[in-house]
């Protein structure tokens, strides 16, 4: 008896979603294109990353502030963790960007307002907000851009708040230097290699919290 080879079944992304990532696509490639030292890859984080970024999210509990918003893929796996739009504020100073954002997100704030002074814009006080979520290219930054945006962070955050961010390294992307300046402590929440290109997560914490 002959047995036919089994053909493999390809999964087809629904046309809408299709559409939509590939559009996600072509925008961060522009922007990569315009501005490289900002945007930092040639194509969006990958939803497997955004799993890592906000598994410390409790849609019960504070505000999120997200840094870098992008095409939306923090955003959308923000949201999708049960939070109210309304207590989601996303940062995006490219003005595109922006408008996508809107756009795809009517609901969430979106403030064109630098990380380093974000509190002059963000509808709730400091000590409102349980997380920070940041797609910022820190390792494009210098220190003194690391300083201002990490001070700014945590004016914002309540007790036990955290900022988490990514990088394509396998170290922090601030240094123990500036860490110990601000009290501030890290710990490695994970490591994606579904992600182009491979991502490690950190959560930065007030010491003693």
């Amino acid at each position: 008896m002959e047995c036919k080879p089994k053909r493999s079944r390809a999964v087809a992304l629904p046309s809408g979603e299709f559409r939509a990532r590939a559009a996600e696509y072509l925008d961060f490639l522009a922007a990569w294109v315009k501005k490289p030292r900002q945007t930092a890859s040639v194509v969006p984080s990958s939803r497997y990353l955004a799993r890592l970024m906000v598994g410390q999210i409790d849609p019960q509990d504070g505000r999120v502030l997200e840094l870098g918003g992008g095409t939306g893929v923090f955003t959308r796996a923000i949201l999708e963790t049960g939070l109210a739009p309304e207590k989601l504020e996303v940062v995006e100073i490219n003005p595109a960007f922006a408008r996508g954002l809107r756009r795809h997100f009517p609901y969430v704030s979106v403030l064109e307002t630098p990380a380093q002074i974000v509190s002059t814009a963000t509808a709730g006080e400091p000590g409102d907000y349980q997380s920070v979520v940041s797609g910022l290219p820190l390792l494009a930054m210098d220190r003194r851009m690391h300083v201002d945006i990490l001070s700014e962070a945590f004016r914002m955050l309540k007790p036990g708040g955290s900022f988490v961010q990514f990088t394509y390294s396998l170290r922090p992307p601030v240094n123990r230097e500036i860490l110990d300046a601000l009290d501030l402590d890290v710990v490695r929440v994970g490591q994606t290699v579904r992600n182009f290109p491979p991502a490690t997560v950190f959560r930065f914490f007030r010491r003693g919290e």
